[in-house]
């Protein structure tokens, strides 16, 4: 019974190992075509993701950026024409005046006395001049009548040319206290924005005075100086020469808000040979006031319009050792490298001279991973984003 029992032992030992050998034998061998397969997809080349972009034809604007300085048109230091006391200020700081307006007041009175003065000589002397002339008249009977001898008319004539001489003087020292009595108002030469004034009333003035009383500065319209390289000259001469209306943009310094529109006006007549630059003024109509004496402005002016041009995003512009070229993917999603010439850049647009053709899909993102040849993935830019590319 024993012997019976260790024989089925045995037996079933037996067995089972046989079975468990069987499996081994089986996960082994599915573990080693797993790995095969891998190996085989490891070497096949993985697809690159990338963005791209069509070559398209269409019209490009070219800008040349500058800084200017905003200049008035003109203006003024108002001074003082005579010496007095200003007895009055007629404008307000900050305000628009007319040209012709009030600006201040001196003291008349030391001039109506200059004036009276005056008129009183030319009368008295007008008096004289009229005694004489009747003088001369009876002079001239008495001497047709040979009464008296000529020497007393010639006499008489010479009296006449002196007191008409003194009548002259003394209307011209008339005319001058009229003015000088008029220059006690002191009025404004041109239109524009008053500043802050310099003197107040009950102060002796000066028309010597370097200060002046108050600046008017003439703002609309008003004029913005800014330079540009030599280089780009002849295209803006071009342009100004055949009377085509050249528009010009102000920004602010961060260049985000237009500050006004106007249009160029003249070149300069020489460039600055330290710089190689040159000054070109334009002028803006300033309605609404944007623009003050002094301000720095950045400068947007078209120079040049380029019509059914290739244009690519510029992010697609690669250069190398070879020079500039671009990522074409082919229809078979591989990329080949095309060497291509480059004309002006605007913004994020660059125009194509010669290299690719309207429609050529060109790479505009994941570029630094491809090469001749590179298997590429073209995805959405989300996609791309996340990946890191």
């Amino acid at each position: 019974m024993v012997i019976l029992m260790l024989v089925a032992a045995v037996v079933g030992g037996a067995a089972w190992y046989a079975s468990f050998r069987k499996v081994d034998a089986a996960t082994a061998a599915n573990q080693q075509g797993a790995q095969e397969t891998k190996s085989r997809d490891d070497s096949l080349p993985r697809a690159t993701p990338v963005l791209v972009a069509p070559a398209r034809k269409g019209s490009l604007d070219i800008y040349l950026f500058a800084l200017g300085t905003v200049t008035p048109i003109n203006s003024v230091v108002v001074r003082p024409s005579v010496d007095g006391q200003i007895m009055n200020i007629a404008f307000k700081e900050g305000q628009w005046i007319k040209s012709g307006d009030l600006l201040a007041q001196i003291d008349s009175r030391p001039f109506e006395v200059q004036l009276m003065l005056a008129t009183g000589q030319l009368a008295r002397d007008q008096a004289l001049l009229d005694n004489a002339q009747a003088d001369l008249e009876r002079y001239r009977t008495l001497l047709a009548q040979d009464s008296i001898s000529g020497q007393l008319v010639d006499t008489q004539k010479s009296l006449v040319r002196q007191y008409k001489a003194a009548v002259q003087a003394d209307q011209a020292a008339v005319d001058n206290a009229k003015l000088q009595l008029a220059n006690t108002r002191i009025i404004a030469p041109i239109s524009g924005w008053v500043g802050l004034r310099q003197i107040s009333p009950g102060n002796i003035v000066h028309a010597a005075d370097a200060n002046g009383i108050v600046v008017i500065t003439q703002l609309q319209p008003v004029g913005v100086v800014f330079t540009i390289p030599e280089d780009a000259l002849p295209r803006v001469m071009k342009r100004l020469r055949s009377s085509a209306r050249i528009p010009v943009d102000a920004y602010d310094r961060a260049q985000k808000e237009k500050l006004g529109k106007g249009r160029l006006l003249a070149a300069d007549n020489q460039i600055d040979v330290a710089t190689g630059t040159i000054k070109l003024k334009a002028e803006f109509p300033n309605a609404d006031g944007a623009l003050f004496a002094n301000q720095f402005v950045n400068v947007r002016m078209p120079v040049e319009t380029r019509i059914k041009a290739t244009l690519v995003p510029t992010a697609a512009i690669q250069r190398g050792a070879a020079g500039t070229f671009v990522y074409v993917v082919k229809e078979d999603l591989t990329v080949a490298v095309t060497p291509v010439k480059t004309g002006p850049t605007q913004d994020e647009t660059t125009v194509i001279d010669d290299g690719v053709s309207e429609g050529a899909m060109v790479v505009i993102d994941g570029a630094d991973r491809l090469r001749e040849g590179t298997k590429v993935e073209i995805i959405s830019r989300e996609p791309l984003a996340k990946s890191g590319v």
